[in-house]
């Protein structure tokens, strides 16, 4: 606890540049009830694409039945789905990949006949993310906020929707490179999505922070994109990449794309190609303040700003663990 106040002191203030705030979902805006990880209506799409998709509609286990917890807990959907295929019908991943789109659309149009209320049914904000998120939703002129999730990109925005979290207005409009979700196209949002990329590895475990990492990446990227548009008002570049997530694979994630950013751009003439990658470790979801701590390391100022948030959003110097106050 006294490393994350020590550190909260020793961030300047980024007033004067833009920053991009990346969200997980599950363990750092919402919580699950005990039951679901086996039947919420996003555990539940797995093993009906595929059912649907890859077994002639036959039946199959569900996630939490057929995987051990490191194998879903902080994964991506695409990961996901492979290993379930792997587990349940013995296919191999490189069959399985080719389907992946398919098994993506699958669980957005099983979740697509559901009501909000069955959507965010075991599913709830953890506190302080509705207020903090409030806040956010009226500093637009020096923060973007998305999403960095293994969701697939429209149930990421079902569940927003449904548990009240896109109604903040904290969360900016999609880039116009984002794929379109049919039936979710007034709620979209900007972010990195399970949907946007899969590396199609299921036997290293490495694989669960490092394609969050692309899709770090690949929210950055929509968010340069977004500002360097033709008459956009908004003309500071981006500095800083803020990372909110619970599990190891987000810290890991954004150490990994702190790393990349610094390699790739050390060099550059060009101060706009900087930026400072943070990450707020929030233990709201099952790992200790402690474990994300050490995973975190130690901080490089301007390069590296790890804060580990012992009770998450709901701390009420979140902001300022940011770097954004």
């Amino acid at each position: 606890m006294m490393k994350s106040i020590l550190l909260l002191l020793l961030i300047p203030l980024r007033t004067n540049c833009f920053s991009l705030i990346t969200f997980d979902v599950d363990g750092t805006l919402v919580k699950g009830s005990g039951q679901a990880a086996a039947e919420s209506a996003h555990a539940r799409a797995f093993s009906h694409a595929i059912s649907t998709v890859l077994n002639n509609s036959q039946p199959v286990a569900s996630v939490a039945e057929a995987l051990p917890r490191q194998l879903y807990h902080g994964s991506t959907d695409g990961l996901i789905l492979l290993r379930l295929a792997k587990a349940t019908l013995g296919m191999d991943s490189k069959d399985s990949f080719a389907k992946l789109e398919e098994m993506f659309a699958c669980m957005y149009e099983f979740m697509s006949d559901m009501d909000e209320e069955e959507i965010a049914a075991h599913i709830t904000p953890l506190p302080g993310v509705m207020d903090h998120l409030g806040t956010l939703a009226t500093m637009k002129d020096q923060v973007m906020c998305g999403l960095v999730t293994g969701n697939v990109e429209g149930i990421a925005r079902k569940k927003m929707k449904a548990v009240g979290i896109y109604d903040t207005r904290a969360l900016s409009p999609p880039c116009a490179t984002q794929r379109q979700w049919v039936g979710s196209e007034q709620y979209g949002f900007l972010g990195g999505f399970g949907s946007d990329f899969c590396s199609g590895d299921i036997d290293s475990l490495e694989r669960n922070h490092l394609d969050r990492g692309e899709q770090i990446a690949i929210a950055t990227n929509r968010c340069r994109n977004i500002l360097n548009k033709d008459g956009n008002n908004m003309q500071q570049p981006l500095k800083r990449v803020v990372h909110v997530g619970d599990a190891p694979a987000d810290v890991l994630a954004a150490k990994w794309f702190s790393e990349r950013q610094y390699e790739e751009h050390k060099n550059s003439k060009n101060i706009g190609d900087k930026i400072c990658v943070g990450c707020v470790a929030v233990a709201t979801g099952s790992y200790s303040a402690q474990e994300l701590r050490d995973l975190a390391g130690e901080p490089i100022s301007g390069v590296w700003e790890p804060v580990i948030l012992e009770e998450g959003m709901g701390d009420p110097d979140f902001l300022k663990a940011c770097g954004i106050l």
